[in-house]
């Protein structure tokens, strides 16, 4: 499905006020509140939104979700994808429907577990500009699968997305890149059995990693990989925030 690609993300979390603090503090996010009737934060880089911030709702929290970031895929048809999804042994956990004058979504899960959003905006609707190098903006995608080999055919059978470099990863396994709708777009690799399920990390950018680094320490948050230079010559760390959501950060500077 040509356009099928990562274009929005959203932090569901426990206390929106101090994720807001955090990421503006870590990122250098701006934050701009929006007049809806569930209360919903715009992150910001340059005044231009780069992702979402909202509690994590009550009916999540029952069927076990914890406060985590979360991708949106775009598609031309939300209905369509989720019964795909359905079929194919994922997960619906919010049935399709629309956020006057944003779009139309639905919170699903791929078959080992792993979930995500489809999403179709609506007319008129303004994406993100693409730019993985200057910081703020989102720069990669990577899921760590129960099986790269079938979770590789499921989102490239239902979006479209195609093989690039795959790097060996050595005892790891295999660490393949995927593009999709034309462009290198982030990567897979079966997770480690310590990591109890399988999930996506979001990366944002930073002018550099060690200032980063340090700016999550004075703001409460720990640093639980990293950080490393990875092949490309980029640096990454992931790390958890102050309410224990796992993030990402990327920079071609130390």
């Amino acid at each position: 499905m040509p356009g099928s690609a990562f274009c929005w993300y959203e932090l569901l979390t426990s206390d929106v006020a101090a994720a807001e603090a955090f990421y503006g503090q870590v990122i250098g996010w701006g934050a701009q509140a929006m007049g809806t009737e569930t209360p919903y934060t715009l992150f910001t880089a340059d005044a231009v939104p780069v992702a979402g911030l909202m509690t994590l709702p009550q009916e999540a929290r029952d069927m076990g979700a914890r406060p985590s970031w979360i991708g949106y895929i775009a598609v031309d048809d939300v209905d369509a994808i989720a019964i795909e999804i359905a079929k194919r042994g994922g997960q619906v956990h919010r049935a399709a429907e629309d956020i006057a004058n944003v779009g139309r979504f639905a919170v699903v899960a791929d078959p080992q577990g792993a979930s995500f959003v489809l999403f179709k905006a609506a007319p008129g609707s303004t994406p993100t500009p693409d730019k993985p190098e200057t910081p703020g903006y989102p720069s990669w995608r990577e899921l760590m699968a129960g099986d790269l080999d079938t979770a590789f055919a499921f989102y490239a059978d239902l979006f479209g997305w195609t093989k690039d470099q795959a790097v060996d990863m050595g005892a790891m396994g295999v660490y393949q890149l995927f593009a999709a709708d034309g462009k290198t777009h982030g990567g897979m690799m079966t997770k480690p059995p310590v990591v109890p399920a399988p999930f996506w990390t979001f990366y944002f950018t930073v002018e550099s990693i060690e200032a980063a680094v340090a700016r999550v320490k004075d703001a409460g948050g720990q640093i639980v990989n990293g950080p490393h230079q990875v092949p490309g010559g980029s640096w990454i760390v992931q790390g958890l925030d102050p309410q224990g959501v796992l993030f990402a950060l990327t920079s071609g500077n130390a």
